[in-house]
């Protein structure tokens, strides 16, 4: 028998679906998980705390396979899991479509200035004049990492009859190359950032970046705080370089309460919750799992595979 260590809060979704060859041991609690890890041959560790993680996968001697919901890998012990040749699948794209939803929700909400519509409802004040008049239609915007994400917002934004580029490797309409995007930047209304986070996309927008953009352009990002020098961001929000920002992400998480973003009216911080659709997540989590296992045992590649190398 191949022992899997499950969380519980999967059991109802995955108990009646495992094979017969698979006994599943299912953890409550990090201390339950941390005393069943060194049976595992395949594994499930997710939790918030990066200490935590790396604690269950450093007892788990004997695992060949971790799963995990996370698209971002940055909780892993990735150099040690490497070594030990374990596979590892992660979340990529499971939260696509609830991100994709908020990036439309976010940008309603700044181009016709709902923040001050409910300020005015909380104050009982009957608003003569609507606090935001731009529209999405007629716009332009520019997708920065065409994963699943980015290819679930354009879908939404062209709906909306946004103009939309994109960047990628690979050629093709409305695609700028990885060499082109920073020449073009003032073009665009919208900049949605939604890259992995690796070394090679660490501060890609600072200081210059942001200069570039329009006066009144808003800085999306649905990626990690990292992808952005936060300290440039805050100064060009201040000053009203830039016409405002949309941060689903920062750097720290939490954001501390002293940190100046929190201040600043431009700035958008909505505590990386936009992906937070559970029961969906768990339920697409679930089902590429069991697929996964029949493609374990049939010594197939698994999907979605973290290449180490990449980081993503």
């Amino acid at each position: 028998m191949t022992v899997a260590v499950l969380n519980a809060l999967l059991r109802p979704m995955l108990e009646e679906q495992l094979p017969q060859w698979l006994e599943p041991r299912w953890y409550e609690t990090k201390e339950e998980a941390l005393a069943l890890a060194p049976d595992a041959e395949i594994g499930w560790f997710d939790f918030y705390a990066r200490e935590d993680v790396c604690a269950a996968i450093e007892r788990a001697e004997k695992l060949k396979w971790l799963n995990s919901l996370f698209a971002g890998v940055e909780k892993f012990p990735l150099a040690l899991m490497q070594e030990r040749g374990v596979l590892l699948t992660n979340g990529a794209g499971i939260n696509a479509v609830p991100i994709a939803e908020w990036v439309v929700m976010g940008m309603l909400a700044i181009a016709r200035g709902y923040r001050e519509i409910v300020r005015a409802q909380e104050r009982r004040e009957w608003l003569r004049k609507a606090p935001g008049e731009r529209l999405l239609m007629g716009s332009k915007a520019l997708i920065l990492g065409y994963g699943a994400i980015g290819q679930e917002v354009e879908s939404r934004l062209a709906a909306f009859g946004i103009e939309v580029s994109k960047v990628r490797r690979s050629s093709g309409p409305g695609v700028l190359g990885p060499d082109q995007w920073r020449a073009r930047l003032g073009e665009f209304d919208w900049v949605i950032v939604s890259v992995p986070a690796t070394a090679e996309t660490e501060a890609m927008i600072g200081a210059a970046e942001l200069a570039a953009m329009k006066r009144d352009a808003v800085l999306v990002n649905v990626a990690r705080g990292s992808v952005i020098d936060q300290q440039a961001l805050t100064a060009a929000l201040a000053e009203g370089r830039i016409g405002g920002a949309l941060l689903d992400v920062t750097s720290p998480e939490p954001l501390p309460s002293e940190d100046a973003l929190w201040g600043i009216d431009r700035a958008h911080v909505t505590m990386h919750l936009s992906g937070h659709s559970l029961k969906w997540g768990f339920q697409v989590a679930a089902r590429r799992f069991v697929e996964n296992l029949s493609r374990y045992q049939r010594g197939e590649a698994l999907q979605p595979l973290v290449d180490y190398v990449r980081g993503y």
